[in-house]
């Protein structure tokens, strides 16, 4: 049988498509291998930055060099957002827009097999020029949910269940509502049915995740029930009607965490919900965050920070995206973002300059005002310095104190010094003395912080 290699960029939600088209591919006989070898080479893109573009380009470029007999199916964010120009790329062999994920692991059967696709899957558009690839890609997105095959721990012992498609958000910046249409829901009995099997396979820990991931149930609820499709009921239900050992809750903007869900933290975050929130901040300045079109204020993001720290407590960990260098972000407005995060416990950032979007406001606003690189870079040097002390300062609150914990897969270089990688309840990496088996909850008790920033540990009963 044809073998194949997915190659993923991008996002947890991303990446779940891509996990769920392997499995498709699988169960059909085909096996994975390196992209050197594959018949097959499926490009999972991203489109969020320009650099993403252009690794997705080199990726492809270097694929078809290496292996010229592959044939490359390229889908995700950037073959939505411009399938026209990745179809024109040698060595492509179809182009698949997130509008028509869903029926991807069709396509790429046929491909591998000397039989045409099935009719249903003629393409939607096909470019004239010599030796262009086939496009299945439009504006309705009614085949884009590809609903994961059953999720179990393999390759990632802590994989991602997509529960949510889709944003009905305009930040000024973000090409996602494009790339991905409007907000959609898996529905809560399969969700359930996805977590009880993952539980019957062994899993000890599910990330749950979306593109909006907050703004779960919208498109579900009912006039009669407006409140039993909201996130926050979804993940009770989690913990109340199966058996998963820990759930995690991967980014959820701002104003989407509503006190129950911040109650939830405080019922179940010592036991069964992992005491980790990530909010996207992207700017301190109220400003700037007004011209992102971002629905929050500074203030705002301070409450919420607030209250999930009340609920709880000091073991949580905080995350959030930063954005540098917005179109017209001034020095005093840069300084209102590094006040502001200075002022929050956070325990790591994401940190990213702008990156203008085709077809997005900002993209215009970048061309009439926008910052120079060298101040870019500057900002982009303080923010790092700044989340590195903050990072290390949270990690070396831990010290001596006994911690939850997950085995994950571990590196060769580590296995051979005798230690195992794992990552605790509340999101910190750790080198553990010892070998031990992946997926595998432990409780770890916290000796010194590397130099890599890395909690050094032992188990203990």
């Amino acid at each position: 049988m044809p073998g194949f290699h997915i190659e993923h960029f991008g996002c947890r939600a991303a990446r779940a498509d891509g996990e769920a088209i392997r499995d498709r591919l699988g169960s059909a006989g085909l096996g994975a291998c390196h992209p050197s070898q594959a018949d097959l080479v499926v490009v999972n893109t991203c489109s969020v930055t320009a650099e993403a573009d252009r690794s997705a380009r080199a990726f492809i470029r270097k694929t078809h060099r290496d292996n010229p007999s592959a044939r490359i199916v390229v889908t995700g964010c950037y073959a939505q957002r411009a399938p026209e120009e990745l179809a024109r790329m040698p060595g492509v062999a179809a182009v698949v827009g997130n509008s028509h994920k869903a029926l991807a692991p069709q396509i790429l059967l046929g491909l591998a097999s000397p039989n045409p696709p099935a009719p249903d899957l003629v393409p939607l558009s096909t470019i004239l020029s010599p030796g262009a690839a086939p496009i299945w890609a439009d504006e309705l997105f009614a085949h884009s949910f590809l609903e994961e095959s059953q999720v179990s721990p393999g390759v990632q012992t802590r994989p991602n269940l997509k529960i949510q498609e889709g944003c009905g958000n305009r930040c000024s910046f973000c090409v996602i509502p494009m790339t991905r249409g409007s907000s959609r829901s898996l529905p809560r009995a399969a969700i359930l049915s996805q977590v009880r099997g993952f539980v019957a396979a062994g899993g000890k820990e599910l990330v749950l995740s979306g593109i909006n991931l907050g703004r779960w149930g919208a498109d579900l609820r009912g006039v009669c029930l407006p409140d039993r499709d909201r996130l926050a009921s979804l993940v009770r239900s989690i913990v109340e009607e199966t058996a998963l050992p820990r759930l995690r809750l991967s980014s959820i903007e701002p104003m989407d965490w509503d006190d129950d869900l911040i109650g939830l933290l405080g019922e179940f975050g010592a036991s069964r919900i992992a005491l980790h929130a990530h909010l996207p901040l992207q700017s301190g300045s109220d400003s700037v965050l007004r011209r992102m079109h971002r629905r929050y204020r500074p203030w705002h993001y301070s409450e919420k920070v607030a209250k999930l720290v009340s609920a709880a407590g000091p073991g949580l960990t905080l995350g959030a995206d930063v954005m540098v260098g917005f179109p017209a972000e001034s020095d005093a407005e840069f300084e209102e973002t590094l006040a502001f995060v200075r002022a929050q416990p956070f325990g790591y950032l994401h940190l990213f300059p702008f990156s203008p979007r085709p077809g997005t406001p900002a993209e215009r606003w970048h061309r009439d005002a926008p910052v120079q690189p060298a101040a870019v870079e500057e900002r982009l040097s303080a923010l790092r310095a700044l989340a590195a002390e903050k990072a290390l300062a949270h990690r070396t609150s831990f010290l001596g104190r006994d911690l939850d914990a997950i085995t994950l897969h571990t590196p060769p270089t580590m296995a051979h010094a005798g230690r195992t990688a794992a990552l605790t309840g509340n999101f910190l990496p750790v080198v553990l003395d010892g070998l031990h088996p992946a997926n595998q909850l432990i409780r770890v008790r916290v000796a010194a912080v590397n130099a890599e920033r890395e909690l050094v540990a032992v188990q203990v009963p």
